[in-house]
């Protein structure tokens, strides 16, 4: 058996493919997503065999879900749109099938039929070119998701005043708090507005609008003063990150 988990914020579209997929010998539905932040939930907690993904979610969107839950830890996906078109453009690029809104029976039933050959063959396409396809052409997301203990929840980019390197971790010094996220230091840096953050340190990135000072240190490097009084190093080798202000 398939183990199928639907994402998709419209109710009657989620209606749709439940119907559609209650016909397949084959496949058993999981679970059924209304948002984002629910199907990030939902990927991890029930490992579903396939994920009919919707793209255009508010709060969090398709892409974002991928970005959360990671590339390479998402199952074999099937997107569902309406109408997006980087996405379109890059699942043509990278051969992903997908069902464009409205579809009929046979388009999805083709379409599952891709899906059989990846779920129980040895190849199926990778969603990471994808993603970073998407991630160039589209605005960076204002908001960055956390999560605390076994809640969700989003954090402005405006609000973060640094990023600190912690194992596998990167921890957003937020106002007073601090939230752990599950990502690399190059990997949030991408994520985040080149024009208001700069890595200083292999292990801090700064937001310049919660720089108070720099002064320079030893050998080469400066201290960074934020305005809560935190001390960073901005070492000498990341200093062509604030050679404007050096």
């Amino acid at each position: 058996m398939i183990r199928a988990l639907i994402v998709d914020d419209e109710p009657l579209a989620r209606q749709r493919l439940r119907r559609l997929l209650e016909a397949q010998a084959d496949v058993e539905i999981v679970g059924e997503c209304a948002n984002g932040l629910e199907a990030v939930r939902d990927i991890e907690a029930l490992t579903p065999d396939l994920v009919f993904l919707d793209i255009q979610m508010p709060e969090l969107d398709g892409f974002g879900v991928i970005e959360e839950v990671g590339p390479e830890n998402m199952p074999p996906t099937l997107f569902v749109t309406a109408y997006d078109q980087f996405a379109l453009k890059a699942f043509e690029v990278h051969a992903l099938d997908y069902l464009l809104k409205p579809f009929d029976p046979d388009r999805f039933t083709a379409a599952l039929d891709r899906v059989r050959t990846w779920i129980h063959g040895n190849h199926r396409p990778s969603l990471e070119p994808v993603l970073k396809q998407v991630q160039a052409e589209r605005p960076l997301p204002d908001r960055l998701l956390v999560k605390d203990g076994s809640r969700y929840s989003f954090v402005r980019q405006s609000a973060v005043q640094w990023v600190e390197a912690e194992d596998n971790y990167v921890r957003l010094h937020v106002d007073g708090t601090s939230h752990l996220v599950r990502q690399t230091m190059s990997g949030i840096l991408d994520r985040l507005s080149p024009a208001r953050f700069r890595r200083i340190h292999r292990s801090a990135i700064v937001n310049l609008d919660f720089v108070q000072h720099l002064e320079p240190w030893t050998g080469g490097d400066y201290m960074v003063t934020m305005r809560d009084g935190t001390h960073l190093t901005l070492s000498r080798t990341y200093r062509s990150q604030l050679g404007e202000w050096l």
